[in-house]
């Protein structure tokens, strides 16, 4: 069976990569971008499954499918809520949301062989899904978070949070009033419940609220430096693979 992956977080890849090799599939090809991928495929033959993550460091996945006409059958690996999962079901295209657990890889990869015959190809509609993650149903996110302070509980309003980051194994809110608060929660379930339009990921390790942003300077190897209205414990810098993302976020 030939197998690739397709995903912007190189790490992410690898991993995904070792877990398949566990369940004796072995996926030869990584690949991280809407251009490299479109380029791959015109130059090699279509595999039998993709792996594919949807938000890539240059674009949406779909535009691979806009350029190039794909048969092979899809797994999406996928950090979008439920809202938009409800048409990766209308399609009977299968998802493992992230962090892949591997119970759940293993159960995807059975039914992908229970369901398609060799050889068989398959037609990818992906109209639904596009319209939610483009148009996505509202939902709520997080208004307030509350953290323990000794013995007692203290709620912290989001729009006074200039930034989330990670360290020692810990993820932090920073807020406006220059304290860090320990959160139970990780950087990845964050994702998930940040508004998109106050906060994005700018690396591994941050989140920055677009209301504390004081400045933007160049930085080495393409990247930014963000300065932030109060936080300045540590260098606040935009990875360079999320450098294009950001600035049309900021848009």
């Amino acid at each position: 069976m030939n197998i690739i992956i397709i995903e912007d977080e190189k790490p992410s890849a690898r991993r995904l990569q070792r877990m398949l090799a566990e369940l004796q599939m072995e996926a030869q090809t990584l690949l991280h971008s809407v251009e490299e991928s479109i380029e791959w495929f015109q130059n090699n033959p279509h595999p039998d499954l993709i792996f594919l993550d949807i938000q890539l460091s240059d674009g949406l996945s779909f535009e691979i499918f806009d350029a190039i006409n794909i048969k092979s059958a899809v797994i999406f690996t996928t950090a979008y809520d439920e809202y938009a999962l409800q048409a990766f079901k209308l399609n009977s295209i299968d998802y493992l949301l992230k962090p892949i657990d591997e119970d759940e890889l293993e159960r995807a990869v059975s039914e992908y062989k229970d369901r398609l015959p060799q050889n068989q190809s398959v037609t990818l509609d992906f109209n639904d899904i596009r319209r939610l993650l483009v148009n996505p149903i509202e939902r709520e996110y997080k208004k307030r978070f509350s953290v323990k302070v000794g013995q007692h509980l203290k709620l912290i309003n989001i729009d006074d949070i200039e930034c989330f980051y990670s360290e020692n194994k810990g993820t932090y809110a920073f807020t406006n009033e220059g304290r860090n608060y320990l959160l139970d929660t990780t950087l990845e379930q964050l994702e998930d419940e940040l508004e998109p339009h106050k906060f994005f990921r700018i690396s591994r390790k941050f989140f920055v609220n677009i209301n504390a942003i004081d400045d933007m300077v160049s930085y080495t190897n393409s990247r930014l430096q963000i300065k932030l209205n109060t936080y300045k414990e540590q260098d606040v810098i935009v990875a360079r693979e999320r450098v294009k993302d950001f600035k049309n976020w900021l848009a």
